[in-house]
């Protein structure tokens, strides 16, 4: 995939000189808190624009995650907890034993990058900026699962964050530390005096809660326009300044753990596709880079440039193709079946990412790795569509379709071509799609690939059926709501508005799958998946194992997807200036290298 950062935030998946370039050299220094310059990529956003402000809600900002943008704290890359994070600008925090309410510890010695302390007036301000972009426990839909009730400033570095307890979710710590902190003092303005007040007026019905609401996410255009007069920070890093070609941040000397910070200056270079970050790599120009799909004979350039070094772990997603079943003949779950055992998916990963995937054992909806944890011995029972040509006519067969002079038709003789689209620069789904193209055919199969302009516009065609066949990132962990919602979600018709389900008909309400409501499940009987997956919200981890067994068989046998392949993490790193990298299956491995280096990992070579 082009950056695979990006696409998770789907998921998210969801981030500057003149003469930058001619004032740093790229020397290692010590180790501590020594000297030299670390270099490196933002995988999630490639294009550097030079007049966009230092601000974290801003989608091309320059605030660096890790680097001079600041969270309360950094998620762990855990196989089944979403609660795990390491410090970040909150030190601690305690979860009430019913999860009703989170309390944040701030960092004693943090200091703003002016040498202003961070207090908890700079917690609840960036909460209520966090509002008016509805992100995650601070969403204003009422009755969101898992949404604040209260934020109640305790003392100078202390915040008590509560749950609303009508409809809770398991993650609202997550939800709660998983945002960007801010100083109030540059910000304060951005917010309206009678914000509190508006706030806690939303939360009620009628016409003025409904006012109140619309008037809070319309802060959310000023929120994500607003340009502070300079970077300041929290992190070990602020921005000096920044051009179409790369940016330059400089050590935050009031960084709470400056003293352990090794490099003295760090530089994003700007990148437009993979080819560009490939020659970086292959150059040794970088320190580190997240994820970037590569094919062999590139990823072996990338091995042998001097102090190559690439580490690998568990990454919480899988890539999927999957079906717009309100579009014959992909409405029939034999049809669906047949491709599934005429696609040899190990031959897909070793062409599409043999470096960046391992072939799926089986379409469970979970990566295989916590699938041991989730559902333990019922993965072994699941049908594992082992490419079997025979079994593949044998559904075809099943479903109607013939097959005339060596080529498949639909059950009226009328020509059947299987139609995949993926957007342009994800040179690992291009890839794979014209390998599966290429099988299929040689199968009596006719087949094509289609690209799309990008990605965003590659999601709106996709959202509105514009497509028969696509690939869908799935298996999106660790939460086990967050997994099953992909493939029973929105986007195959239900939705779960404060706490009711409710499902809506293909083309309706952004259901482009077009799956049946009901799955009649062998050895299990017949299941709403949609309201399934809504039950796993609440659940404890014991109590959602079931439900996750339950929906991984109707995954495996009603196949909305073909899961292909298993991401595996992998991080492009250089030991010729520093050392200290995370191992490999590190929970480390999902954060910016700017985290490792505020947590004192990193350290310059000597």
């Amino acid at each position: 995939m082009k950056r695979l950062a990006a696409v998770v935030a789907l998921v998210g998946l969801a981030t500057a000189t003149a003469a930058c370039s001619g004032g740093t050299t790229n020397n290692s220094g010590g180790s501590g808190g020594g000297g030299g310059l670390f270099t490196t990529i933002d995988v999630a956003r490639p294009g550097l624009d030079a007049s966009a402000p230092a601000n974290p809600w801003n989608p091309k900002g320059n605030a660096f995650l890790g680097y001079n943008g600041m969270k309360l704290a950094w998620v762990k890359n855990h196989l089944t907890d979403p609660n795990q994070f390491y410090p970040g600008i909150a030190a601690s925090w305690d979860v009430a034993a019913d999860n009703s309410s989170i309390t944040l510890h701030i960092q004693p010695n943090a200091k703003w990058s002016d040498g202003k302390p961070v207090t908890a007036e700079d917690v609840r301000l960036s909460i209520g900026l966090a509002y008016t972009t509805g992100s995650t426990a601070f969403a204003l839909t009422p009755g969101a699962a898992g949404a604040a009730a209260e934020v109640e400033v305790v003392d100078d570095k202390t915040v008590k964050v509560t749950q609303d307890m009508t409809n809770p979710s398991a993650k609202f710590a997550r939800g709660v530390l998983d945002n960007w902190v801010v100083p109030a003092h540059v910000w304060g303005s951005v917010l309206p005096a009678d914000f509190w007040d508006k706030l806690k007026t939303s939360r009620g019905e009628g016409e003025a809660a409904d006012k109140a609401r619309e008037e809070i996410l319309a802060l959310g255009q000023k929120v994500l326009a607003f340009a502070p007069p300079k970077d300041v920070s929290a992190g070990p890093f602020t921005l000096e300044r920044v051009n179409p070609g790369e940016a330059l941040l400089l050590k935050n000397p009031n960084f709470y753990n400056a003293a352990n910070v090794a490099p003295a200056q760090v530089k994003f270079l700007n990148y437009s596709g993979n080819e560009q970050i490939w020659n970086y790599l292959s150059a040794g120009k970088l320190d580190h880079s997240g994820f970037v799909a590569a094919p062999p004979d590139v990823m072996n350039r990338i091995k042998q440039a001097p102090g190559s070094h690439i580490i690998t772990g568990f990454s919480p997603v899988a890539v999927g193709m999957a079906f717009n079943q309100s579009k014959k003949p992909y409405d029939n779950v034999h049809v669906r079946r047949g491709l599934a055992y005429l696609i040899d998916r190990a031959q897909v990963t070793k062409v599409a990412s043999p470096d960046g995937g391992t072939p799926a054992l089986t379409t469970s909806g979970i990566h295989q790795k916590p699938a041991q944890e989730w559902i333990g011995s019922e993965l072994s029972s699941l049908e594992p569509y082992n490419h079997d040509v025979a079994k593949a006519e044998a559904e075809f067969t099943e479903a109607g379709l013939k097959k005339q002079n060596g080529k498949w038709t639909l059950a009226d003789g009328t020509p059947w071509k299987v139609t995949m689209h993926a957007p342009s620069g994800f040179s690992d789904w291009i890839s794979a799609q014209e390998n599966i193209k290429s099988q299929l055919v040689d199968n009596g199969v006719d087949a094509e690939v289609v690209t799309v302009a990008d990605y965003p516009v590659y999601l709106e065609e996709l959202a509105a059926g514009k497509y028969d066949v696509g690939f869908w990132l799935m298996a999106l962990g660790p939460a086990p709501y967050d997994i099953f919602q992909r493939l029973y979600g929105t986007s195959n018709g239900w939705t779960n508005v404060a706490g009711k389900v409710s499902h809506n008909a293909p083309g309706k309400g952004g259901n482009w799958m077009g799956g049946p409501e009901e799955i009649d499940v062998e050895g299990v009987g017949k299941v709403n998946p949609g309201e399934l997956t809504a039950e796993l919200n609440a659940a404890t981890a014991e109590e959602a194992k079931p439900i996750m067994a339950k929906l991984a068989k109707a995954a495996n046998q009603d196949l909305p997807v073909i899961q292909l392949w298993d991401y595996v993490n992998t991080q492009f790193t250089n030991t010729s200036r520093f050392t200290g990298w995370p191992q490999n299956d590190s929970d480390l491995l999902r954060l910016p290298a700017g985290v490792w280096i505020q947590l004192g990992m990193i350290k310059g070579k000597q």
